[in-house]
């Protein structure tokens, strides 16, 4: 496998010591600075397909498409006519646009239990507006939501796990008040006694519960068989809202995501990512009986200048377009995944070393160690100084991975078998290194 060793990172380290004057920690999204591997961060001037291409002329075979959005390759032509179609008319209105109901009306009939979405600029706007649609409609304040998921840097989720079930999550993030810490209980992944105590102990206060129905904020981790299942009746029980944070999983698993491969409706969904095809892009739809508590028809308020940006729009719907046409897209992703899963066990198999590889759809992630991973405790029992000389191995080699032992990989339908092929020898290389 050639190595991009010969090559220089001169550019990518003065850009990074610009920024760093600038611009807090030189980077606008913290995992982009490499704190968690070590080193310097590349900077990247073009994309095309399943590739990168770095300022120093490097390029890279690419397994984080963008933290997901990039489900279909970079520049896809078919985004890419869209959005410079849409561009020529104008790029942000403040005023409605046909575009904004022709993509609501495509993503509603993908997703299973939607009837209406609002579409907002984020991730983390869609999951904070979802809980306070949650609280407003059910007139409770708590939520649960899970050790190890990430839901945005608002306030109700930058909360970590008290001394056990019982008690309330402790802010992480200076910034976040105790007023804002006392409604966030928190619970374990995949442990649904844990949960039922928490509901227990909170009788008819708690609002909803929010969880990434398939982790991808502690590497990729699918719930354990019963747990989704086990949750829905909890809620039901409670009456209480469940909400499930599609930010990854949505249109990438499935056309109606994780609601629809595990067969699980949940109340509220959150999405983001691929709903943008590639541009800010958030969104979190219900039922209409649900929805009508949106201002203005309701008294929830929720509000946005770029909510529905006319360039936004454009690129989604041309993304969910080509998913919802192309059913066979998804079982090619699965299988590429699986593929590249099974060789990269098959080495890790040969040299003895302790892992664990989870995989679900197009998702995937490696951790060193020889537990099973199903929650964010295990997943912190990684032999994480191993995972950081990994990932440097892997670069070296032109291969891009998630820079975070706690994250997912996200394939692409660009990537080709050649291209996992080279990826599989360069990992055979790095791991024999390790």
């Amino acid at each position: 496998m050639k190595t991009n060793a010969m090559y220089t990172y001169t550019r990518s380290s003065k850009l990074f010591a610009a920024a760093q004057k600038v611009i807090p920690g030189g980077v606008n999204s913290p995992v982009r600075a490499f704190k968690s591997v070590g080193g310097r961060p590349i900077f990247i001037e073009k994309a095309q397909g399943a590739y990168l291409y770095d300022v120093d002329g490097n390029s890279y075979i690419d397994f984080i498409a963008s933290w997901g959005p990039m489900i279909l390759g970079h520049a896809h032509p078919e985004v890419i006519k869209a959005l410079t179609e849409r561009a020529r008319k104008g790029t942000s209105f403040g005023i409605p646009t046909e575009l904004e109901t022709k993509i609501a009306e495509l993503a509603c009939s993908m997703t299973p239990n939607v009837d209406q979405i609002r579409f907002v600029n984020s991730g983390t706007e869609a999951c904070m507006s979802a809980v306070r649609l949650a609280r407003g409609f059910t007139g409770k304040e708590k939520i649960i939501k899970f050790s190890g998921c990430y839901h945005g840097h608002s306030d109700s989720f930058l909360i970590e796990a008290g001394s056990g079930a019982m008690t309330f999550g402790m802010p992480n993030s200076p910034g976040v008040t105790q007023g804002t810490a006392k409604d966030t209980l928190l619970a374990r992944y995949n442990d649904l006694n844990n949960v039922a105590d928490i509901f227990q102990s909170n009788k008819d206060q708690i609002a909803a519960v929010i969880i990434e129905p398939v982790a991808g904020n502690m590497g990729c981790i699918p719930p354990v068989k019963g747990f989704m299942e086990g949750l829905r009746a909890l809620c039901d029980a409670n009456d209480t809202l469940l909400i499930f944070d599609e930010v990854m999983t949505g249109f990438r698993l499935a056309p109606g995501g994780a609601q629809e491969l595990l067969g699980i409706n949940a109340d509220i969904a959150t999405y983001g990512k691929v709903i943008g095809g590639g541009l800010p892009v958030g969104a979190f739809g219900a039922r209409k009986e649900i929805m009508s508590h949106l201002a203005p028809e309701g008294a929830v308020y929720q509000a946005g200048t770029l909510s529905g940006n006319p360039l936004a729009m454009s690129a989604g719907l041309a993304t969910l377009s080509i998913l919802n046409s192309s059913p066979e897209l998804y079982k090619s992703l699965e299988s590429k995944t699986r593929y590249l899963s099974n060789e990269m066990a098959n080495i890790l198999d040969e040299k003895g070393m302790p892992y664990q590889l989870n995989q679900l759809g197009s998702m995937m992630s490696l951790h060193f160690t020889d537990e099973p991973v199903v929650d964010f405790q295990s997943a912190s029992k990684g032999n994480n100084p191993k995972f950081n000389a990994y990932f440097h191995g892997m670069l070296k080699r032109g291969v891009y991975l998630p820079p975070s032992a706690f994250e997912s990989y996200f394939l692409n339908d660009a990537l080709s078998y050649e291209d996992i092929d080279l990826t599989v020898e360069a990992f055979r290389e790095v791991i024999k290194e390790l």
